[in-house]
């Protein structure tokens, strides 16, 4: 599979990848490198990943604790003191090996690292793969505000190897396959027809369009002004709910992905309210959704509590929450103002 070039970096695919890696750590003569891993990576991928690393160079692994919970600047300080005490310098290069939480942090950890070290991305999940390893964002959470605190900045390569998604849970796969849906409603929709169809499905293929979609995407917008907005759809909804569930002591944590899909839908209702997007449409996405994701139910006594935590998405200005909402599959449009009626309106249409 080839290389998906990005603004000032590969995104590799193809058997030699973990070569380039040895050839860029030769290159630069990295002083340490540290690989950044949670438990669950430690054990399951990092074992498949150290095999392919040739290099004489100094290994250092850090570990921390996975989830979202873990997401934020604690983890970060801790990390920091890590690499400190390892004797890390502005030489060393730091590799992150693990899901969206890790290439989040990890990136934001180097760029702040002595005002910025080398960084590599080797995602480990379907959702990681897809998104969170590519486009130049990094950050943490404030509390349960997702990805609040954060700065954008590229790593030196990404290397994206299917055989780490044999290491993870079929809800993790679920979790990916919403931000694969989000890019065929918006952008292109035969990867939507090929999920909702579910024949024969080629992983390999979606992760591979998933990203040159996201890179098309990053390419003529890396700093979020104007196209890569897109890339927020059923967001801005979804990371409020997220973030509910993340912060209720008596409910389930949801997965990105399940939170996403359950904003896709609600958005898509918004989206037939005001912009004419074809009730059909709505009820074929919330169709697809349920038939991937378990239902979940929204409690109308949790309304005002989601309502307020959008009220904090990062995406807001002069206090408005902006939306991106659908003329109809792959025609949007950016900035939508919402009244909290019809936001609510529309969690009362994904409960029915």
């Amino acid at each position: 599979m080839k290389t998906i070039q990005a603004v000032s970096y590969p995104v590799l695919f193809q058997e030699k990848s973990y070569a380039l890696l040895s050839n860029l750590i030769d290159e630069k003569n990295y002083s340490t490198i540290f690989i950044l891993v949670d438990e669950n990576t430690f054990e399951h991928c990092y074992p498949k990943f150290i095999p392919n690393l040739s290099t004489d160079k100094k290994i250092e692994v850090i570990e921390i604790e996975s989830g979202e919970i873990n997401k934020n600047i604690e983890t970060c300080i801790g990390v920091w003191n890590a690499i400190t005490e390892l004797g890390g310098d502005r030489k060393s290069l730091l590799i992150t090996l693990g899901g969206g939480v890790i290439t989040d942090l990890g990136g934001f950890v180097a760029s702040c690292f002595k005002r910025g070290i080398d960084f590599v991305n080797i995602p480990t999940t379907l959702l990681s793969m897809v998104d969170a390893s590519v486009g130049g964002k990094t950050g943490v959470d404030l509390g349960v505000l997702k990805n609040q605190i954060g700065l954008f900045a590229n790593p030196q390569m990404v290397i994206v190897d299917n055989e780490y998604l044999t290491t993870v849970e079929p809800r993790e796969i679920k979790s990916g396959t919403a931000e694969i849906i989000k890019y065929g409603i918006t952008y292109d929709l035969k990867l939507f027809n090929e999920i909702k169809d579910n024949k024969n499905l080629k992983i390999s293929d979606l992760i591979f369009r998933s990203v040159e979609i996201k890179n098309e995407v990053v390419l003529q917008d890396p700093k979020e002004k104007n196209l890569r907005k897109i890339l927020n759809f059923g967001h801005t909804l979804g990371h409020a709910i997220e973030s509910f569930y993340l912060e209720s002591e008596d409910k389930e944590n949801l997965t990105h992905g399940e939170a996403i899909a359950i904003g896709m839908v609600c958005e898509c209702f918004m989206s037939a309210k005001l912009l004419d997007f074809p009730s059909e449409k709505v009820s074929e996405v919330k169709d697809v959704v349920l038939s991937i994701y378990n239902k979940t139910n929204l409690l109308k006594e949790d309304f005002s509590a989601i309502m307020e935590l959008l009220k904090h998405d990062k995406k807001n200005v002069n206090g408005q929450v902006n939306f991106v909402l659908l003329n109809d599959y792959e025609d949007y449009k950016l900035d939508c103002k919402v009244s909290e009626e019809l936001i609510i309106e529309s969690m009362e249409f994904y409960n029915k």
